[in-house]
């Protein structure tokens, strides 16, 4: 008997070499492997750019205290990633429970019987018995379903981790835009009434022309119309601040109303002193969250082939047993005591086709696991690309626009000058005066617009996390 015993357990350690399903190894033919999708980018050759790697903590960038508080604040108390947090943690727990399926085992039984024999004619107190007992179980894993099981968790794990770093991204990001929206309403506010100051002393000139006898009516209603005109455009910067504060205090897990005071009157936009760094491809897609967490569901779902291809083959355990048991008169006696030892086995003649379906469904999950990982990587890289090109873009627009704001100041200033000696006419003031407004208007756009660009750029490199 123990000769059997010993080679059955031989048997079953040899057999836990064989493990179910295939292993996990990245795709050869993926398009993260493509040198098209590793290399430089095709938009990062501008001079805003610098091929050097994304520092984790981007906004820094800006050298801006003010904004690295608040960044650091929202990473630290923001709710969707507490949230975040907590889903890793129950990722952590599954894969711990995953792991204590292949421990032992025991448990604990015992009981107590009273019997009388029937027809006997005699009112009997009958038999006291009892029954105690300690069984112990470990799993062989022949096939190896455990492991795999686990090999499942610890990349779901690995993949919740990853949706967590993306919230952090998400969240570094929408802080730093929320605090430049601030910021860029003000300054948009400041620009709008430095041109409503002006147009207001050129109102006031014409009034005084008009009750000098040299000005009409209609010069002075076109003065009117001006101011009014700029002024209607204060209300909506105004709304835009509040809304980015608003904001801002969410992110930083406060009610709307308790909006950081030092911010509501920044104006200054934060300015980068250097060209951005990009990197390149190949550390986009390391460094992506969205990326690491298709990879590892790829990995994931694999392991899943192998617990699906384990329900095919038996489910062996070592087990054993001891106890006492008989008339309670005996207990202690060596007649009570018992034991048993040897491999239980578990099989329970499954559906063969139903597991075998169950195994292509696993499969096809695994391609279309593949599949949705190259399209992640292409979109990261199309993300990317575009980010790069607009802000490019946009910085050659805001610089051609500063030069058209600086060329409407100076027409401007002419002019104001003409018109007072005498020499321009009223209509030509405003028409300069207008376009003065119209290009400060816009310049002030466009420099708020290439903060919002560097924000979504850095957030398609997938920075802000460690």
């Amino acid at each position: 008997m123990q000769r059997r015993l010993a080679s059955l357990a031989a048997l079953a350690l040899l057999a836990g070499c064989a493990t179910a399903g295939p292993d996990y190894r990245p795709s050869e033919h993926s398009v993260a492997t493509d040198p098209a999708a590793t290399g430089g980018f095709a938009s990062g050759h501008d001079a805003a750019f610098a091929n050097t790697p994304l520092p984790d903590h981007w906004w820094r960038l800006y050298n801006d205290p003010r904004l690295d508080a608040l960044v650091e604040q929202a990473l630290a108390v923001n709710a969707d990633l507490r949230a975040a947090d907590a889903n890793l943690r129950k990722a952590d727990a599954i894969v711990r429970e995953t792991a204590a399926g292949r421990s032992l085992t025991t448990g604990l039984s015992g009981g107590a019987t009273l019997a009388r024999p029937s027809g006997t004619g005699e009112s009997l107190p009958g038999v006291l018995s009892y029954d105690l007992g300690i069984s112990l179980g470990y799993p062989l894993d022949l096939r190896g379903k455990i492991r795999r099981a686990i090999e499942a968790s610890q990349a779901n794990q690995e993949a919740v981790k990853a949706a967590r770093d993306a919230i952090r991204v998400s969240v570094a990001a929408a802080t730093a835009k929320a605090y430049a929206d601030v910021c860029g309403a003000n300054y948009r506010l400041a620009v709008t009434h430095r041109i409503v100051k002006l147009q207001r002393e050129t109102l006031d000139a014409t009034q005084r022309l008009q009750r000098g006898g040299r000005g009409t009516a209609f010069d002075v209603s076109r003065a009117q119309a001006a101011v009014d005109a700029s002024e209607a455009t204060l209300p909506a910067f105004t709304a835009q601040r509040k809304s980015a504060l608003y904001l801002l205090a969410t992110l930083l897990g406060r009610p709307p109303a308790d909006y950081p005071l030092d911010v509501e009157q920044c104006t200054t936009l934060p300015v980068l002193g250097r060209p951005i760094p990009i990197g390149d491809g190949a550390a986009l897609i390391r460094r992506r969250p969205d990326i690491r967490e298709a990879e590892r569901t790829i990995a994931a779902d694999t392991a899943q082939i192998g617990v699906a291809t384990a329900d095919l083959y038996p489910q062996i355990s070592l087990g054993g047993s001891a106890g006492i048991s008989g008339p309670l008169k005996d207990i202690g006696g060596p007649s009570s005591f018992g034991f048993s030892l040897g491999p239980l086995i578990s099989w329970s003649f499954p559906n063969r086709p139903v597991v075998k379906a169950r195994i292509a469904e696993a499969n096809a999950q695994v391609d279309a696991d593949l599949a949705g990982f190259d399209s992640t990587v292409l979109s990261a890289l199309r993300e990317t690309e575009t980010a790069l090109e607009t802000y490019a873009r946009d910085r050659d627009q805001a610089a051609a626009l500063g030069r058209a704001r600086d060329s409407a100041a100076l027409s401007a200033q002419q002019a104001s000058k003409l018109f007072r000696f005498g020499r321009g006419d009223f209509l030509s003031l405003l028409e300069a005066q207008s376009s003065l407004a119209q290009a400060e208007a816009t310049h002030a756009a466009a420099q708020t617009q290439l903060v919002d660009d560097q924000v979504a750029l850095f957030m398609a490199l997938g920075g802000g996390w460690q």
